[in-house]
């Protein structure tokens, strides 16, 4: 079982970490969106491609009965390699523990990327509840299988060092990617994804995508249940496959995306880069595009 010791925190201590103080105050924001429910993954923390800032407006301006965060909040292959943990990291962490503390209930379905914590299922730290797998009964009455997806990725589970070799190759693309958005900054131009533009355009990544969404929908038909929610590719999408409705909720790395469910039981994605596009635009602006 893969271990790290450089967390700045203990996991049998998170309750500790709540009293501690968000080095980015919580603000607050009047008619913070509500939501039934929310899923999240892939945040990376432990690396420098984490979208912090993106992510701690996210959690300042949405609130939910429910949170799932779906695997790889933790990047334990990175801080393996390097230490590498800026306080916005720890204001992600205490944004969310702050969460349990005031009622929210918050599931942690660790990934592959975040696995030193799979020893710890079945058990709850600081109000966090941490699950293999779980399956979530929307407000409408359907049943949705709720997993990070690694287990149906045939590379992470047979050939490890040759994920190893794709996550090195993706750092570099996601270091590429934060020096674009600089410049794009002193242009005043919104965030772009390079890696997610480069998925869309290569034949290969776009069957690996297809065929993993086909494989896990496939899991949750035998399962017998309604739907799926995963994470791991980094692909927000939301579709029906064979009869199975499959989600995915993104992450936040590239695409800055999370699913929510409506208190009808309705699902929909948050692209929230383009949130704060729109938020930060011009009144002109925004009565153009509403015309």
């Amino acid at each position: 079982m893969a271990t790290i010791t450089r967390l700045p925190f203990d996991a049998t201590h998170l309750s500790d970490f709540q009293a501690s103080k968000p080095a980015i105050p919580e603000r607050i924001i009047a008619g913070r969106r509500q939501y039934r429910t929310v899923w999240i993954s892939d945040v990376h923390l432990g690396t420098r491609g984490c979208n912090a800032a993106m992510l701690i407006d996210f959690l300042d301006h949405v609130d939910s009965e429910k949170m799932y965060l779906v695997g790889d909040i933790f990047d334990g292959w990175a801080l393996k390699k390097r230490f590498y943990w800026p306080a916005a990291h720890n204001d992600i962490v205490w944004r969310i523990l702050k969460r349990a503390k005031r009622g929210t209930e918050i599931v942690y379905i660790p990934g592959n990327h975040d696995e030193m914590f799979r020893q710890f299922t079945g058990l709850n730290f600081g109000g966090v509840h941490i699950r293999r797998q779980a399956v979530h009964e929307t407000a409408d009455g359907r049943r949705l299988l709720v997993l990070h997806g690694d287990e149906f990725d045939a590379i992470t589970m047979s050939h490890r060092w040759l994920a190893y070799l794709g996550d090195a190759a993706y750092e570099a693309m996601m270091a590429l990617n934060r020096w674009l958005n600089v410049v794009r900054r002193s242009m005043n131009l919104p965030y772009w994804s390079l890696s997610k533009y480069a998925k869309q355009k290569v034949k290969n990544a776009v069957s690996f995508i297809s065929k993993f969404e086909e494989i896990v929908a496939h899991e949750a038909s035998v399962r017998r249940v309604d739907g799926v929610i995963a994470g791991h590719i980094h692909k927000a999408e939301m579709r029906d496959i064979a009869g199975i409705a499959y989600y995915n909720d993104g992450d936040w790395v590239e695409g800055c995306t999370a699913l929510v469910e409506h208190y009808d039981g309705s699902m929909e994605l948050l692209h929230w880069a383009e949130e704060i596009a729109a938020r930060e635009a011009p009144e002109s602006e925004v009565r153009l595009a509403a015309a």
